[in-house]
């Protein structure tokens, strides 16, 4: 293997691509890297360490310090949405998943699974020559045949949406996913009013999500090293953490505890100068105003205030986890001779999540097995330092991901990028590192022509030509980036009505503190034609509509 590597890494090759987007020129690339993609789920953008958080992460702050960081690099706003776009390279409505994971219907911008007319990025790959492998959440569809393996995974360990539990997995739900479902042997608890099932690892050790996903991908790495040494492989490694339930062990939030009592404003800021100092993003932008919804620290009382410590703490060491299985990783492909010949990226499906989950066994602290927690509005704010909204909305800390990519063949250490990006480019980059082929017909059906451009250009220093335009929606919420102008509305569920358009300039206010829509009514108006050509284009149907119609289908079908 290493020998074949040598000899890979004494020429270069010219790669022509048909079908996705090319650099300007043509690109030396080395013949056909392993690709790993790592994705947190549910994280803010201030919470790894080389983007600005006081948490534990050095080997994710390594793969930085030799790769590149982009910080303008976009989500899709959500779990299912942003997987649905990485994999396909089409804005999530196109792909079949413009909500949830459940089908509308037959609305063809929500099947709730992955199009026929859509190609996953591990269809791309096999056809390539690439064996593929997934260990994570898939949350691309629930049912049979929207599996990972039917959709060009040579390999799958994954929860359909998430196991429910850390240390196991939920009543009710699908369970790990391999040739074919199967719930694993363990004990039953009670947690609330809910059930969840507790593993143990082949050697009596208690599972963790985050260490098996880990486990069984270098597992598989190792495996197809064994049959065929020089076969390229794709590793799609989507971590559940750290979404919520907030589950860790208690060595890791051990190293937390007590570090959160200054409270999340004093969190904010903190993150906020280190942005600043690291380059990452402009003194100019404000911090944005702490959430409406977010609590005063300061009148809350010292049980309350340990309370809330607890939460970041479990919340810290899922993070910490997280760093320390992608460290073994690392390892274990340095082991395998893959590390000179692998591309990693490393990015968020989301921002940080504001949702108050509790539903654990009452009275019991945060991170154990019998609780079941979220970490709420005021720390998701901090999460998503220095940005407004979280998840689900399509305000800059919805949509907004801290992005890695280490590949020494291509990148020069220690770069950070501010040109803008987004997750539908992730395959394009993917074709044109690989040499892979992004097809026009794919199994009898015709495909949507990939809608991202590669990242190529960027990787390698260079300034590539941007989109046009980028858009979002998810149930209501909706926005356009046009150049530095940014148009966003958030749906008001309350009363099921549309909000007022909202416009910035993010070359000046990337955190959107100061709203022109009454000044530049004329942008406005522009930038919202072009919404809704691309909402048209791109199977989204307006949220209250959609609603409407769900009741009236659930109704005709009683």
């Amino acid at each position: 293997m290493k020998i074949l590597q040598l000899l890979f890494t004494s020429f270069l090759i010219i790669v022509h691509l048909t079908g996705c987007q090319q650099s300007p020129d043509e690109t030396e690339i080395h013949l056909k890297p392993n690709i790993i993609i790592i994705m947190a789920d549910d994280m803010g953008y201030s919470d790894i360490g080389c983007f600005g958080a006081e948490i534990k992460t050095p080997h994710l702050d390594k793969l930085a310090n030799e790769g590149m960081r982009l910080t303008q690099f976009y989500n899709a706003a959500r779990c299912c949405p942003s997987r649905a776009a990485l994999l396909t390279g089409l804005y999530p409505h196109q792909a079949g998943i413009g909500d949830m994971s459940f089908d509308y219907y037959g609305l063809p911008g929500y099947r709730g699974f992955l199009s026929r007319n859509s190609v996953t990025m591990a269809e791309v790959l096999s056809e390539s020559g690439y064996h593929t492998m997934i260990s994570g959440k898939w949350h691309a569809g629930h049912q049979e045949h929207a599996w990972p393996m039917k959709r060009g995974f040579d390999k799958q360990y994954a929860s359909s949406n998430t196991t429910g539990h850390y240390f196991g997995v939920a009543e009710g739900r699908t369970y790990l996913i391999e040739d074919t479902i199967r719930e694993p042997p363990g004990d039953w608890i009670q947690a609330g009013k809910a059930r969840y099932k507790l593993l143990k690892n082949e050697d009596g050790s208690q599972w963790y999500a985050t260490d098996a996903y880990t486990d069984r991908a270098i597992g598989y790495i190792r495996e197809l090293r064994e049959s065929d040494p020089d076969k390229p492989f794709f590793l799609y490694l989507p971590y559940t953490a750290p979404h919520w339930p907030l589950h860790a062990f208690e060595e890791d939030i051990q190293k937390y505890e007590g570090k959160y009592m200054k409270g999340w404003d004093s969190v904010r800021m903190n993150r906020y100068e280190r942005l600043i100092s690291m380059g990452m993003i402009n003194p100019a932008w404000s911090l944005s105003e702490a959430n409406e919804f977010t609590k005063d620290w300061e009148s809350l009382d010292n049980q309350e205030k340990q309370y809330y410590d607890r939460l970041m703490a479990v919340y810290a060491a899922m993070i910490d986890r997280m760093d320390q299985n992608i460290g073994r990783l690392l390892s274990a492909i340095t082991e395998t001779g893959d590390i000179d010949n692998t591309v990693i990226m490393f990015l968020s499906d989301n921002g940080g999540c504001h949702e108050p989950v509790h539903r654990g066994k009452e009275g019991v602290p945060a991170g154990g097995p019998d609780s079941f927690d979220g970490y709420e509005y005021s720390w998701a704010n901090a999460s998503n330092t220095p940005f407004r909204w979280f998840k689900h909305w399509s305000h800059e800390g919805a949509i907004s991901s801290p992005f890695i990519a280490w590949y020494p063949e291509l990148i020069e250490p220690g770069q950070i990028d501010h040109q803008v990006a987004h997750i539908i480019d992730i395959m394009p980059t993917v074709c044109e590192l690989s040499g892979a082929d992004y097809p026009d017909e794919y199994n009898g059906n015709e495909i949507i022509p990939v809608e991202g451009k590669s990242l190529v250009p960027i990787l390698q220093g260079k300034q590539r030509k941007e989109h046009d335009f980028l858009c979002w929606e998810h149930e209501g919420n909706k926005a356009i980036r046009y150049g530095s102008l940014k148009l966003v509305s958030r749906f008001h569920y309350d009363v099921m009505e549309e909000g007022e358009w909202e416009l910035y300039n993010l070359e000046n206010d990337r955190t959107e503190t100061e709203n022109l829509a009454g000044e530049f009514p004329e942008e406005v108006e522009k930038l919202e034609k072009l919404y809704i050509e691309w909402a048209e284009n791109c199977n989204v149907v307006p949220y209250k509509e959609l609603r409407t119609f769900l009741k009236e289908m659930k109704q005709n079908s009683r």
